[in-house]
């Protein structure tokens, strides 16, 4: 096992990541500083993981709900279903929620446990590739809205983080790669050198080899942990994790939700970025190249969908939270390992980059 922290003061937390850890009942135990808990999942990782949980609580007060699967699924009617437990089943103040599953269980959980009587405590047990490196870790919680995805929520640290890599026996290639989408995203932002070891080792993380995957999973948490420990509340270098997300969120929203997975919109929407940070003179072809061709090997979209238009991205991406005093600021790169946060571009130059990303 792997422990990380996550330096937030007395908000600190560790990020535990190995192998069948739902199997150990006290690295459960040992965070929930009450005597009650709710567990919270959906109707694929129940039938999988939920005995596991629910006996590593021993004779705590428990329950748990249920949720659709799926980020169509997302929002403040199913929300709802979690506070309508909570209150049902009268956990007070000291309960602690437990969110078990992907980055959607995660980030609905996490909100319920920051909004539920003004906060209670929250543990992350993170079941797909992209909750354990990236959502499960850094307190963004939320739900998405018809006109914007996570527009709604709060950042509200979890007790910890547990990543048990076993759980990802059971993930669908589809989700796999979407996860890896997150991992690029890593190397592309601050860690030139694990761009390089993804470009090699890309095929055994496909093929879910354990000491492969145990490094992506611990090169990226450390990342992210480093990241918001130095910018919490992303007023600064936190934006950089957002890197594709701008364009990622408009394909998600102008789709439909669940239409394309997080991953899947966030590696065409690096693509996007790339491209864009290609025409205003910051990076070459060549680093244009290897942005897609590594992310295509992780066999995720490079391109945006066909059916959306360049006028729907600007419209969508004007409510983006990037958007402070009406300019909407972007992460791009200055070459393979930095990137930066910026509103230096022309309206003509982001709808131009938009335009060479759709299918002609």
């Amino acid at each position: 096992m792997i422990t990380l922290g996550v330096d937030l003061g007395d908000r600190s937390y560790p990020i535990y990541i190995g192998e069948s850890l739902l199997d150990q009942g006290e690295l459960i135990r040992q965070h929930i500083p009450g005597n009650s808990a709710l567990v919270v999942c959906n109707t694929t990782v129940a039938p999988l993981y939920l005995d596991k949980v629910e006996q590593a609580l021993g004779g705590l007060k428990h329950e748990s709900v249920i949720l659709p699967d799926g980020e169509e699924h997302k929002n403040l009617t199913v929300l709802n279903t979690i506070y309508d437990a909570l209150l049902q089943h009268r956990f007070d103040r000291n309960t602690t929620i437990i969110a078990l599953g992907g980055g959607v269980v995660g980030d609905m959980a996490g909100f319920a446990a920051a909004s539920y009587q003004r906060g209670v405590h929250l543990i992350q047990i993170p079941t797909t590739l992209l909750s354990q490196v990236d959502s499960s870790v850094g307190g963004k919680t939320g739900v998405n809205h018809a006109l914007g995805k996570n527009m709604i929520g709060a950042f509200y640290q979890p007790r910890a983080v547990l990543a048990d890599t076993t759980t990802l026996n059971t993930l669908p290639d589809r989700e796999l790669s979407a996860g890896l989408a997150e991992i690029i995203k890593y190397g592309l932002i601050k860690k030139p050198d694990f761009f390089d070891w993804l470009q090699t080792n890309m095929n055994a993380l496909l093929q879910r080899d354990t000491d492969a995957l145990a490094k992506a999973i611990e090169v990226s948490c450390q990342t992210k942990a480093e990241v918001v420990a130095a910018d919490e509340r992303e007023s600064g270098q936190r934006a950089l994790l957002n890197l594709g997300h701008t364009f990622g969120h408009a394909i998600e929203t102008g789709m439909g939700y669940g239409e394309w997975l997080h991953g899947e919109a966030v590696g065409a929407g690096m693509c996007m970025a790339a491209r864009m940070s290609q025409q205003l003179g910051w990076i070459d072809d060549n680093a244009v190249a290897q942005t897609v061709a590594l992310i295509e090997q992780a066999k995720l979209p490079t391109m945006a969908p066909a059916s959306m238009t360049v006028e729907q991205f600007m419209q969508l991406m004007a409510v983006d939270k990037k958007v402070l005093d009406g300019v909407l600021r972007l992460v791009l790169l200055k070459a393979i390992g930095h990137a930066v946060v910026t509103n230096d571009y022309t309206q003509q130059q982001l709808e131009q980059a938009v335009a060479v990303s759709l299918p002609t």
